[in-house]
Parts: structure tokens; C-alpha cells; sequence
């Protein structure tokens, strides 16, 4: 059976801490299974909280002594923390308690991968290291002593004393203690420096098992760039005298952004050319990015509580977002975020894990690292940017660090900087925050002696527990082409308010060709009558890059869902105006890689169940199979000029120009291998001197049918380099027709390399067959049961990871009844096991319900 049922948090109960942290002393004596730690803390009354009892978090903890001002006490104990009286005024709690990091295969806390201790307390992972008021009001100055034999030992903040078996670490900027990380093991480190727009030199490292010393460089000079665009572009510098970085085996996230001491899962930090890919070193530089942005948006300025998390997450990544724009491609970045917003965020808008960018209430806050919350979140800041423009964003932003450094703030705190900056209103704006759902945007239009009139409508449909929605504010990014192409009204940012609003444009001399939501300024659905005609007028002629991409897509989706319905053939008019793309040599390569992807199956599933139709997998991967084959038949003629376009002779970088002709190259090789069997693959094969050459090709020889000779030998080209080996299980899941998937999946669980307890390799290997949707939707429900049984039986070692991967699962009321029956029945599976975490519980039950 179940846990009892787990308590639920509301938002609208948010009640400060009764006492302020006024300092932290921690001392660490580490041992595997026996780590004790002694905590000083003196406290003082919080003059702005209302009376309460004195209690701690704390959870899987061994209390040895607690004392107060000096004398023992008896804390009263539970499974969630202590309670204990306490003086009216300041006092000091100390309490020394043990606990066994090499048991924690959760990686929440103080656990060990490799042999190296390392923690993860976000998000509320502390109060399995010592009691604690774990919450991210409560901010406080840290110190730190870590006693052991392991010869590196890191923490927050400066390094402070050292010597033979303990190392001393004083973090002087108040900070909660999800913000708190401890490091130990057998470390080497990849030194560098930066020299702040100040004039203050920062020690630089990343740390690494020895070996991979080699796969640093690229991270650090990410970091430095970073700290760099933040000083110029948002005028923040870095605030201590050391940053360091430790690359992780085994984490649950991306990485996490520690004051001065970021731990990354591996996969997001460690890349050589051999090894990692174009679209890994992109990551790697994004999350570098990110985390070190985390510095102000999230450290020093920290949430209020965990519905705030957005407040840090969403301006986080729109801060990388910009980031990368500016380092890479624009246009490009702008695509691919859509596409992911798409693929991920809208279908937790439309399904049973709905919930607004600021949630109203949780089981468990693990479960609220979502699309929602991090990339609607983001999206959300790119529209108050987009409505109050560039130089006013810039004014809230430096009052937002002048006002609340140093704070735990709210939504509310940080729509009132923008307010008091530019004396607009954002009430109506707020509901941004607070409304579920993908609003769903209509538009009808006019014509009348030269006068343009566009009609807005929008409406936001039902979500679990939102049954009425309010209009937004949507920022709608419009420009008009004449017939002959040129741009008659350049971009203007529409401002909706109402649920039906009109804008007319005058003086025009022809009808115009509408170019809607440009750079897709607000994420919505847009539903626009609009002939094939005119979609493939703006493939041809918008001058917004997005836009121009957005009209392909919807051809490339017209012309699929035609096949699906009706039988129908490719449509031989849009795959000519997307050859003239193609064959332009004068746009990015990577802007017409992007152009060459169609709608993906899940995508297509979607917008299927919204128009009525019960979506097939099947039916959707045959048609994918057809359309590609007829696409490489129609340009036998163009395959080999963009190989050879795209061929880079000079050395390998993972920059923007080489990283775009690779990424066409092998949308061409892709269907090269339809007409040749896999030839123009196995060459590429044998003379690849990358791992983004080498992967591409691969993955086509798989899916050609020869590539089983290959795959072993890149096994045991790879098997010594835990990430390579993380990508070759799950490329030849995915390479594979649909019918053989799944069991390939199941063979790969049985492998000698394959873990449970590591998470990259568990969602290399069941993430492939959840993404694989011709697979995972099997007909007889294997793709269901195989996930369902590794869900179960890893609930028991990383909830955390579970609950995440339960997702895969939330699109199931799309499909045919015999598909939602074996879903569901999986789903109840779950729930029926034995002591089901609390994580696992909450997400499958929202998802049932």
C-alpha cells in the first residue's frame, strides 16, 4: 500500500519563520555510512511572524545530543522534523546528528557517487543533513568545516583555514539553506581566472574525477563568457573571490546553482570533441549560463517560498535564453526554444498536470520543476520585456537588485519594480502567474477602401481546478507584407487586452498579407483561416525569420494530417517553395536544417485530438516513413550539394557557423541513407573525427538495418567514457522501427552497463522509449508496461526521478480507448505498489484523476 496520504501546501497559508537564522556553524565528520554533523545556530525572535512553536525540519536524520544556550534538551520527534521550547529572546541550538550518504541513492542531501560525497538540497533536500528550518525565507550566513580524509573539500562562499584532514569555508552573503553544497572526494580541477569590470581577480575551477581533466576547457571559457555578458548586458558582477564548479556522476538535475560552489551533473559540463556533440556543447554552454545568472537571480535575490520559484527560474531562463541569442543564432535560438515549449509546456498545459506559472499548492515541490514553471516562466518575462521595451526592462531590472538584495521575495515584489519603473498597471498582466492553460487566439480580418482591420479573439480553456479564465494581456508582435512582398507596416507590438479587440492599419494601397505573432511574441494557439496559398507566400517572403519558419511548419503540418486523413500524397507545391529554401545557400545552414524538420508524431498526435480526429501512432509513422522516402526521391538532385556545402574541413568547433552546416548535413544524410542503404553513412562513419560526424552517422546506419556491426563498435571504441556510452544506448532505441524498439529497450535494461541507480543512464535508455511515440504507443502495450515496471521498481532508490518520468504518461486521454485502457491500467499499477513515495504518488494520481 501507500504512504498516508501526503499533506497538501497552499500558498494562500504562507506564514513567516518565527525566528531569524542569524549565523550557521556546520562541522562535517565524514564517513560513508556514520557522517556526523554538528550545527551551531544562534536564533532570535522574527519580530514580523506571529507567535508559534520552534520547530525544525528534519528527515532520515539520527539525533545523538540537542542543546540550547548550552544545556541538553529532549526535542520532541517526528518523521518530519522536531519541536522543542525555547527562550523568548536570542538563544543558540546546537545539535550534532548521523546520517549515511552511501545510502542515499534518492541523491537528495548528502550522498556519495563514485566515492565522492556531494549534496543536492534543492529543494528540500537539507533537512537530510542536519535540523533545520528549511524553508527559502530563512537566510542566513554560513560557515563551514569539513573533517576527512578525502583530499579536496569544498563548500559555499571563500576558502577559510585548511590543514592536514579538514578545510574551512565561510560564505559571507546570507542565503537559505537550499542554496547550501558540500563536495569531498578525490578531485582534480582545471583552473582559470576572471577579472571582474571592477578590477577584482576570481579564482576559477572545475572540478573533476581525474581523467577527465581533458573535457574542461570548454566549460571554463563558457563560465568566463558568461560572467562577461552579465557584467555588459545586466551590469552584475560576481560577488566572492573563488567559483567553483564539480562535474557529478550521478545528479537528478542539469545542475544547481550553489553560492560559489555549482555541482553539475556531468553530462552538462564535461564535452571534448571525441565525446560530445554540437547540440551537447550548446547545452553545456547554456547551463554554465544559467547557473552562474543564478548568482543575482536566485542567490542573491532568492523566492519567498517555492510558489515563487518561477521568480527565479522564469528570469533565469530568459537571462540564458538571451544569452545564448547573442552568442549564437537569434533566429535559430528563438525556433528551437519554441519547438520545446511546444513539444513539452503545452501539453502540461492542456492535460491533468496543468498548473499556473505560480501554483497555488503542491504535495510535493519536486514535482513543480516544470516546463510551466521554467519555460512558460521565461516566456512570461519575454512578454513584460516586449510590453514595456528594452530600456524600461533595463531601469526595473537594476531597481529590482537595488530593492531586494538580499531578500526572499515574491511575483508580487517583482511586478511592483516594474510598476513603480515605468507606472503602468500590471494587474491584468498578472494573471499570467496565476492562470493554467495555453490561451487560444482567433483571428478574422477585414478589407475596406484601403483600411486593414484585424480582430482579435481569445479564450483559455478549462484546466484542472480553472474553470472560468480572464483575458490576458498578450503582446502581439504584427507586421504586413503587400502582394509583391515587401514590408508595408514594419513590426508593432499590438497590445490585447479584451476578449475581442480590433486594430485597423490605414492608408494602404493593396490588401496585405498578415505576418501574426512574429518571433512568437506571446505563447499561445493561433487559429487563422489561411490558405495554403498565402502560408506558402509567407515561406517565401516574411522578413520575420520566425515567422517564415512558422508558415513551413504549418504546411509541413497541412500536408501530413491530409496524408493521415484522407490518404492523400505529399504536397508537391509547399516541398517546392521549402526546396527554394533549401537550396539558398545564402541563409544559415542551421536556420535550414530547422526548416527541413517536420512536425513531430507527438506534435501531430495533438493537433489531431484538437480537431476532433483520435490520433493513430501508427498511422502517423507510416505517413512520417512515406513522406521522407518521397522527399529524398524528389531532391536525388540536392543531397549531395548540401553534403558537400555542408562538409567543414577546417578544425572542429562547436560554434554557431560550423555547428549550422553540420546540423544540415545531416538532415541531408538522413535522407541520403533512404536512397543509397546507408553508404554515404558508413563513410562518414569511418572517417568521422567527432562525435557529432560519428553519432550522425550511426544513428543512420541503424536505421538503415545495417548498423549492428557499427554499434558494437562503438562500444567498444566508447565503453571506458560513462557519457558516450549514455548516448549509445539511447540513439539505438530510437533508430529503430517501432516494432522492435520496446524490446531492444528491455535487452539494454539487462546490459551489463546499465543502472538503476544512475540517472542520466536510466533516461538515456526509458527516456528513448517514452520519446520514441510509435513505440512507447505499441498497440499491445508493452511500450506502457516496460516503463511502468522500471518506474516501480526505481521509486524505491530516486523518487525524485520517477515522478518526473511518470509525465511520459500525461497525453494518455488522446488516444483510443484500448490504448487509454492499458495506460491507465499501468497507472493503477503504480499506484497500487507498496509504499509508493510521496513523489511518485502525487503526479500519477493528478494524472488518473
Amino acid at each position: 500500500m501507500k504512504d498516508a496520504a501526503p499533506e497538501t501546501v497552499y500558498l494562500r497559508d504562507y506564514t513567516a519563520f518565527g525566528w531569524q537564522a542569524q549565523d550557521v556553524h556546520l562541522t562535517f565528520r565524514l564517513a560513508p555510512h556514520a557522517t556526523r554533523v554538528v550545527a551551531r545556530i544562534h536564533f532570535a525572535p522574527n519580530p514580523d511572524a506571529p507567535a508559534q512553536d520552534f520547530f525544525l525540519h528534519g528527515e532520515e536524520l539520527k539525533l545523538i545530543r540537542a542543546a540550547i544556550d548550552g544545556t541538553e534538551v529532549t526535542p520532541e520527534l517526528t518523521d518530519k522534523g522536531l519541536t522543542c521550547p525555547v527562550p523568548s529572546g536570542p538563544f543558540l541550538w546546537e545539535c550534532e546528528v548521523e546520517i549515511d550518504p552511501a545510502s542515499n541513492t534518492a541523491l537528495e542531501g548528502l550522498y556519495m557517487s563514485n566515492g565522492m560525497y556531494c549534496t543536492q538540497c534543492e529543494a528540500e533536500g537539507f533537512r537530510k543533513i542536519t535540523y533545520y528550518p528549511d524553508r527559502p525565507d530563512v537566510m542566513s550566513v554560513f560557515t563551514v568545516r569539513i573533517e576527512g580524509d578525502e583530499p579536496v573539500k569544498l563548500s559555499n562562499g571563500n576558502p577559510g583555514k585548511s590543514g592536514d584532514g579538514f578545510a574551512e569555508w565561510h560564505d559571507p552573503w546570507p542565503k537559505p539553506a537550499y542554496l547550501f553544497a558540500l563536495v569531498a572526494g578525490d578531485l582534480v580541477n582545471h583552473p582559470g581566472s576572471f577579472t571582474t569590470a571592477s578590477g577584482k581577480k576570481v579564482e576559477l575551477n572545475i572540478w573533476v574525477r581525474p581523467g577527465d581533466e581533458g573535457k574542461c576547457a570548454f566549460g571554463m571559457e563558457a563560465l568566463k563568457t558568461s560572467m562577461k555578458w552579465d557584467e555588459e548586458v545586466y551590469g552584475r558582477e560576481y560577488d566572492l573571490d573563488i567559483f567553483n564548479i564539480v562535474a557529478v556522476d550521478d545528479f537528478n538535475m542539469g545542475a544547481m546553482e550553489n553560492k560559489g560552489l555549482n555541482v553539475f551533473n556531468s553530462s552538462c559540463v564535461l564535452a571534448s570533441p571525441e565525446t560530445s556533440t554540437d547540440a551537447n556543447f550548446e547545452r553545456i554552454e547554456a547551463i554554465i549560463a544559467h547557473e552562474y545568472f543564478h548568482n543575482w537571480t536566485g542567490n542573491r535575490i532568492t523566492c519567498r517560498d517555492w510558489f515563487q520559484l518561477c521568480l527565479k527560474e522564469g528570469l533565469t531562463v530568459y537571462r540564458d535564453s538571451q544569452f545564448t541569442s547573442d552568442m549564437r543564432s537569434s533566429p535559430v535560438k528563438r525556433i528551437s526554444d519554441v519547438i520545446d515549449l511546444r513539444g513539452r509546456q503545452f501539453p502540461e498545459d492542456q492535460g491533468p498536470l496543468s498548473h499556473p506559472v505560480r501554483p497555488e499548492s503542491f504535495q510535493e515541490i519536486n514535482n513543480f520543476y516544470t516546463a510551466t514553471v521554467y519555460e512558460k516562466g521565461a516566456e512570461v518575462i519575454g512578454m513584460l520585456r516586449r510590453l514595456v521595451g528594452p530600456e524600461a526592462y533595463s531601469k526595473a531590472l537594476d531597481l529590482y537588485f537595488d530593492r531586494h538584495d538580499g531578500d526572499a521575495a515574491t511575483i508580487e515584489d517583482w511586478l511592483k519594480v516594474f510598476e513603480d519603473a515605468t507606472g503602468r498597471d500590471l494587474t491584468q498582466f498578472k494573471r499570467w502567474y496565476s492562470q493554467a492553460g495555453t490561451p487560444r487566439v482567433t483571428v478574422s480580418e477585414d478589407w475596406q477602401d484601403g483600411t486593414f482591420t484585424l480582430t482579435f479573439s481569445q479564450m483559455t480553456p478549462p484546466t484542472p481546478g480553472q474553470d472560468d479564465k480572464q483575458p490576458q494581456v498578450l503582446p502581439m508582435a504584427v507586421g504586413l507584407l503587400s502582394p509583391n512582398g515587401d514590408e508595408v507596416v514594419p513590426t508593432q507590438v499590438l497590445e490585447i487586452t479584451e476578449a475581442e479587440q480590433s486594430f485597423t492599419f490605414e492608408g494602404l494601397g493593396a490588401r496585405p498579407v498578415p505576418s501574426i505573432n512574429r518571433e512568437f511574441s506571446t505563447p499561445i494557439v493561433l487559429e487563422r483561416d489561411s490558405s495554403a496559398e498565402e502560408k506558402a507566400f509567407l515561406l517565401a517572403h516574411d522578413t520575420d525569420p520566425f515567422n517564415r519558419w512558422e508558415a513551413n511548419r504549418a504546411l509541413a503540418r497541412d500536408c501530413a494530417l491530409d496524408m493521415i486523413l484522407t490518404g492523400a500524397g505529399p504536397n508537391v507545391a509547399w516541398l517546392d517553395g521549402l526546396e527554394a529554401v533549401l537550396r539558398d545557400d545564402t541563409l544559415d545552414p542551421a536556420y535550414r536544417a530547422l526548416m527541413l524538420a517536420g512536425p513531430g508524431a507527438s506534435e501531430l498526435a495533438q493537433v489531431l485530438h484538437e480537431r476532433g480526429h483520435t490520433p493513430d501512432p501508427e498511422a502517423i509513422y507510416d505517413m512520417g516513413e512515406t513522406l521522407t522516402q518521397f522527399m529524398a526521391e524528389r531532391w536525388v538532385d540536392l543531397l549531395p550539394k548540401l553534403l558537400a556545402e555542408t562538409r567543414v574541413t577546417d578544425a572542429y568547433r562547436p560554434d554557431a557557423e560550423q555547428s549550422g552546416k553540420r546540423a544540415l548535413g545531416a538532415a541531408a544524410l538522413s535522407l541520403t541513407t533512404r536512397l543509397d542503404g546507408g553508404a554515404a553513412a558508413q563513410a562518414q562513419y569511418d572517417a568521422a573525427d567527432n562525435m557529432t560526424l560519428q553519432l550522425t552517422a550511426l544513428m543512420q546506419l541503424v536505421k538503415s538495418g545495417n548498423g549492428e556491426a557499427a554499434l558494437q563498435a562503438f562500444y567498444d571504441q566508447w565503453q571506458h567514457d560513462r557519457l558516450v556510452i549514455d548516448k549509445w544506448f539511447g540513439l539505438q532505441i530510437m533508430g529503430l522501427p517501432p516494432g522492435q524498439a520496446v524490446e531492444r529497450a528491455q535487452a539494454l535494461t539487462q546490459h551489463p552497463d546499465f543502472t538503476m541507480t544512475n540517472p542520466n543512464r536510466f533516461r538515456a535508455t526509458l527516456g528513448a522509449v517514452g520519446g520514441y511515440h510509435a513505440a512507447f504507443h505499441r498497440k499491445d502495450g508493452a511500450g506502457y508496461a516496460l516503463l511502468a515496471d522500471k518506474l516501480i521498481a526505481l521509486d524505491d532508490i530516486n523518487p525524485q526521478t520517477t515522478a518526473r518520468m511518470c509525465s511520459l504518461f500525461q497525453t494518455w486521454k488522446r488516444y483510443d480507448a484500448d490504448r487509454q485502457a492499458l495506460i491507465r491500467a499501468q497507472m493503477e499499477r503504480i499506484m497500487a505498489k507498496d509504499k509508493l513515495s510521496r513523489d511518485t504518488s502525487e503526479m500519477v494520481g493528478r494524472m488518473l484523476s
